[in-house]
């Protein structure tokens, strides 16, 4: 087992969610709640990583963050440091490519939420702040789960973006799948397979923890 890697993994992961989780709920909410003006093209760039091949997707961040670039001088003026082949690097990539899994479940759960519920919280004196955080949140939890733990889940195995934008950098950008796939090319089979196994166990408790919690809730709401 490749610890260090599993570390920075986990980092990536817990950052990604972190970050993602807020942009979830205002966004989502709003794509459920609001109507936007071009809505339909919000979404599609929204969910564009969901059908865009990850080497396209890093290929264009790695252009964004040349030292040439905007993103990637001004970084570089501020920090120091450029942005490719960084743990910060990979992380601004991890937001854009996970975006679909910390919005979707959340846009969901909101648009679940009947109307005449926000109407009643309005009338009752509430201010948004107040029925986002008595009324809407409570309702939409297990959506806000579901988004955390499908972005976490999917960072951790995230490979595409890692190695075009990360590289393979121990300490600092090898995460655990691009662990196994070294570990492959080297035909060091049980190693790969005990990283793999790690993944997948974790891939399905998580996935397993969102069901069951959806399923209480409902079940819960038909009584």
């Amino acid at each position: 087992m490749d610890w260090q890697a599993l570390k920075v993994s986990l980092e990536l992961a817990f950052w990604t969610s972190f970050f993602l989780f807020p942009i979830g709920v205002f966004v989502g909410r709003a794509l459920a709640v609001r109507q936007l003006p071009f809505r339909p093209v919000i979404q599609s760039l929204i969910f564009l990583p969901l059908v865009l091949p990850p080497t396209v997707l890093g290929y264009y961040f790695l252009v964004a963050i040349a030292p040439d670039a905007l993103l990637g001088s001004g970084w570089f003026w501020l920090t120091g440091r450029p942005l490719a082949f960084t743990f910060e690097g990979l992380l601004m990539v991890s937001l854009i490519a996970n975006l679909p899994f910390a919005i979707q479940p959340v846009q969901n759960s909101f648009a679940a939420i009947d109307s005449d519920v926000r109407d009643a919280a309005r009338v009752c004196g509430l201010n948004f702040w107040q029925a986002l955080w008595k009324v809407e949140l409570p309702l939409a939890w297990p959506g806000l789960l579901s988004a955390f733990l499908l972005t976490f889940t999917h960072t951790l195995g995230e490979f595409g973006v890692v190695l075009m934008v990360g590289g393979n950098l121990e300490g600092e950008t090898r995460t655990l799948s691009i662990a196994i796939y070294d570990e492959v090319q080297a035909l060091n089979m049980t190693a790969a397979g005990q990283m793999s196994l790690l993944l997948l166990v974790l891939a399905f408790v998580s996935l397993l923890l969102v069901q069951w919690k959806t399923q209480r809730f409902a079940d819960k709401g038909q009584r």
